[in-house]
């Protein structure tokens, strides 16, 4: 058998997950289960060149130089970074990776997958996704069924049918949408009900044969989209206005309830979703109260809480079933029952036009990252990070000057027509409207404190003249 080609759908802001997760920095590219980030240990999983090639990664422009620093920063080959115009769902998505798979292999087999959830169980991970490749050798679309771990309304389910398509993987004789509370439980008395786990292992070809089936249009469109695609670096941008032209619709609804070769394997993954913290809870290691914590945490009397801290000491006392986490901008507390309705307060910052749902202090870059230190009347104090080799765009300014102070490492800085080398201790000076670029000629990180002064401090005062990224604007 060939080897499987891995298709990551990376796309998602991870809302529930807030204040950690924002929507440029969302729940997949987070640490939260493991020192690795839910992608990285995404890509891990099918990191067997002998069972897997190099995965094909399909996300949103914003997302694109974060999710390429994090497969470089475990060393991970890709097979492609596909660059959705817009949100489309996962039936277009898919279908655009399996145009990019078949340009190198015409039989490629593609397992897709969710870069955000967790797998505890490796091993039957892997032997199930060999199981559904048998079965999808001879034509069928395979999901994964998984057992369910309580009577969640907050999935759909797969009802197994009676036929063996081979000596692990069934006939799908029904898809549920999410039930209530009286169904679910049902469902699981009666054991014939499986989660749907949105993942599948399906010949390239025969899924979009399936969707020019029952799905032309969606079909057409990706065609279009690819074959006016252009590469830009690492990425794979397909054609904007093709795409947009695209209607929404997922995998389920638009090709597996209408197939008459759907087929499931039932599985026990160890899997969660981890789409709330009161799950983050339940996968966690709990001390002896039932309480699990990351970070700088002093309990006193409290149980069956989530506390996490990304940067201070955070004190409870005398409380149960909560709910606290912290960043450098926002808190978070609450029972944890009511931790889903975490989503109300997204809403509403955004409504308020506040950028705590949007952005975290720390802003990550395709050279590094920046965060705030202090912002006054007209003036603002930075710290900026740049990975060893990289470099800022040229640049100016109309209504800012800066001045830059370099703590760590060293700094070539460009001025209008000079080039100086700036060193530990050594600072230079930007006045408004001058030309200047940053670059880290090193092999550490270069760190620097930028101190900004003038009538307007936006990110959006930036000429970029020449930028190696490709970025606009």
């Amino acid at each position: 058998m060939a080897r499987i080609v891995p298709a990551v759908m990376c796309g998602g802001s991870g809302s529930r997950l807030w204040p950690m997760s924002r929507a440029l920095y969302p729940k997949q590219l987070l640490p939260l289960t493991s020192e690795r980030t839910m992608l990285q240990e995404t890509v891990a999983r099918v990191s067997d060149t002998a069972r897997f090639a190099a995965p094909i990664l399909i996300c949103n422009d914003e997302h694109r130089f974060l999710i390429a620093a994090q497969m470089q920063e475990v060393q991970a080959p890709h097979g492609g970074i596909l660059l959705e115009p817009a949100g489309r769902n996962t039936a277009p998505a898919v279908a655009l990776a399996a145009l990019h798979a078949m340009k190198d292999d015409p039989d490629a087999m593609l397992l897709v997958l969710a870069a955000d959830h967790q797998i505890k169980r490796t091993d039957a991970f892997l032997d199930a996704v060999a199981a559904a490749a048998e079965a999808a050798q001879d034509g069928y679309l395979v999901t994964f069924g998984l057992q369910p771990g309580a009577a969640s309304t907050g999935y759909g389910y797969i009802k197994i049918g009676e036929q063996s398509i081979t000596d692990h993987v069934r006939n799908v004789a029904q898809f549920v949408e999410k039930p209530d509370a009286a169904t679910a439980e049902r469902f699981l008395a009666e054991g014939g009900y499986r989660w749907n786990s949105g993942m599948f292992v399906f010949s390239a070809a025969r899924y979009l044969e399936e969707l020019a089936r029952h799905a032309p249009d969606i079909l057409e469109s990706c065609r279009m989209a690819m074959e006016g695609a252009r590469e830009d670096l690492d990425f794979v941008r397909p054609d904007e206005t093709a795409f947009l032209g695209c209607r929404s619709d997922s995998i389920d609804y638009a090709v597996m309830e209408k197939s008459e070769r759907a087929a499931v394997i039932p599985c026990d993954l160890g899997w969660s979703d981890i789409g709330s913290w009161e799950q983050l809870w339940e996968v966690g290691e709990k001390d002896a109260a039932g309480n699990v914590t990351q970070g700088d945490i002093l309990l006193e009397g409290v149980s069956g809480s989530y506390v996490r801290s990304e940067d201070k000491l955070v004190a409870v006392i005398g409380m149960e079933d909560v709910v606290v986490v912290s960043t450098a901008d926002a808190m978070l507390v609450a029972p944890k029952d009511r931790a889903q309705d975490v989503k109300a307060v997204v809403d509403r910052l955004r409504s308020e036009g506040r950028e705590e749902h949007n952005t975290h202090v720390r802003v990550y870059r395709p050279w590094g990252f920046y965060e705030g230190i202090h912002l006054g009347d007209r003036h603002q104090v930075k710290h900026i990070s740049v990975n060893p080799g990289s470099v800022l765009s040229l640049q100016k300014h109309f209504h800012r000057a800066e001045h830059w102070v370099v703590v760590r490492g060293t700094a070539v800085v460009t001025r209008n027509d000079e080039e100086l080398l700036v060193t530990e201790n050594e600072s230079v000076y930007l006045p408004l409207g001058c030309i200047h670029r940053l670059r880290n000629p090193g092999k550490v990180p270069l760190s620097i404190v930028e101190v900004q002064t003038g009538a307007y401090l936006g990110e959006d005062d930036i000429v970029r003249l020449e930028d190696v990224y490709n970025r606009a604007g």
